[in-house]
């Protein structure tokens, strides 16, 4: 199993610090990241497992003995892109140095092999000490991010370096940890995704292959940059977008609606979704029977595109074109058409790309450019069209 680049592993070490990272949890969430949270047994005496259960949405697993089938110590590894271990005590700090794996959270870190940051929290006496000096030192030797604790009042009347660092410093540092650009903060993008149905009569419709992946990962990776995300989902599961604005359709006639809407106050508009070109003329309220199911008289759908591009102000609008033949024309053509800023086009021939993880095609952009795809994640092109996004919005 792939790491996905917006799973992260959110350790929790046992010490008086831990409330302070159900607020950190948020400001990942916020900022796109896709948490579990992996407390020691001995910090659920300061933060109990309700609570990161419920703001995480997601199970805290604590034990390696807990849902042994799901070998969770590899699968949670596996899964994960990213580490940060808030707070890190000295004794977390020193059994990870020494390899040991004496509880969950150690023996994923001896299982994943992701970039780790440890955000140290102890009493100054405890930080300032030899032996967990060097266990930082040898942290750090092996590529560790270990952030250097704050100054300041700890526990009683006591002060000095040893106090958790402040979130806002934490998430700063794990963004330039994980590359993670900010550089659609204020901004507003609505995508379309899924597939449309056109509905014959109460059982069956006219559909296509859309899975909606590729606009999960837009998703994603405009919220994961910054942006504030509307997507119009049509007939697909979107339940796995946590902080994203979520408008099912199902006909191309309700994603029409949808995007009226919401067009006109957003920056950005990606249409990724499969719209059907035609519907039947007339929706049936009863089953046609198999034996009068001879033909379906259809009649054109709006052209949702067309009809935007006359209403474009300042927004950037990106197409995408699915091709069986002459699919670099056929997107050049729709690219000057419809007034769009950048179009990606690939070859569907023998349903390719439905339903997939990864993706070829080209993209073309408006002034002439076009950059050919061999094989990249969904993912990875999401990313790639959001770069030539922000360049059109300057």
């Amino acid at each position: 199993m792939s790491t996905d680049s917006r799973e992260v592993i959110l350790g929790v070490g046992a010490g008086i610090a831990a409330y302070k990272s159900a607020d950190l949890l948020r400001r990942l969430q916020d900022r796109g990241y896709l948490v579990t949270v992996v407390p020691t047994p001995s910090s659920l005496n300061f933060v109990g497992a309700a609570t990161w259960e419920a703001l995480s949405g997601r199970p805290a697993h604590t034990q390696v003995w807990e849902n042994v089938h799901e070998v969770a110590h590899i699968s949670l590894a596996q899964k994960s892109g990213y580490f940060i271990i808030a707070p890190a005590t000295a004794d977390l700090i020193a059994r990870i140095s020494v390899g040991r794996a004496d509880d969950l959270l150690t023996n994923l870190v001896l299982a994943s092999d992701v970039p780790k940051m440890i955000v140290p929290a102890m009493h100054p006496n405890m930080w300032n000490d030899p032996a967990t000096k060097l266990n930082v030192e040898t942290l750090r030797s092996r590529g560790f991010i270990v952030l250097e604790p704050d100054t300041g009042r700890l526990t009683g009347k006591d002060s000095g370096q040893g106090r958790f660092p402040e979130v806002s410093r934490i998430v700063t540092e794990f963004d330039e940890m994980t590359g993670n650009k900010q550089d659609f903060l204020g901004r507003k993008i609505l995508i379309t995704a899924g597939g449309t149905r056109e509905a014959v009569d109460p059982v069956r419709f006219i559909g296509n292959r859309s899975s909606g992946k590729q606009g999960i990962a837009l998703a994603r990776s405009a919220q994961l940059r910054g942006a504030e995300v509307s997507l119009i989902a049509a007939n697909m599961d979107s339940s796995s977008l946590d902080g994203i604005s979520i408008i099912n359709v199902e006909s191309a006639r309700d994603m029409q609606e949808a995007l009226q809407n919401e067009f006109a106050s957003c920056d950005v508009l990606i249409m990724c979704a499969a719209v059907a070109d035609a519907r039947p003329t007339a929706k049936l309220s009863q089953k046609i029977k198999k034996a009068f199911f001879t033909s379906i008289e259809l009649e054109a759908n709006p052209d949702l595109l067309a009809e935007l591009s006359s209403q474009k102000s300042h927004q950037v609008m990106i197409g995408f074109a699915a091709e069986t033949n002459d699919h670099i024309e056929s997107a050049r053509s729709k690219l000057k058409a419809k007034s769009l800023d950048i179009i990606y086009v690939n070859d569907v021939s023998g349903g390719a790309i439905f339903g997939k993880d990864v993706t070829h095609g080209t993209i073309l952009l408006r002034n002439g450019e076009e950059i050919a795809l061999k094989e990249v994640s969904k993912d990875a092109l999401a990313d790639l069209l959001l770069d030539y996004a922000i360049r059109q919005l300057g």
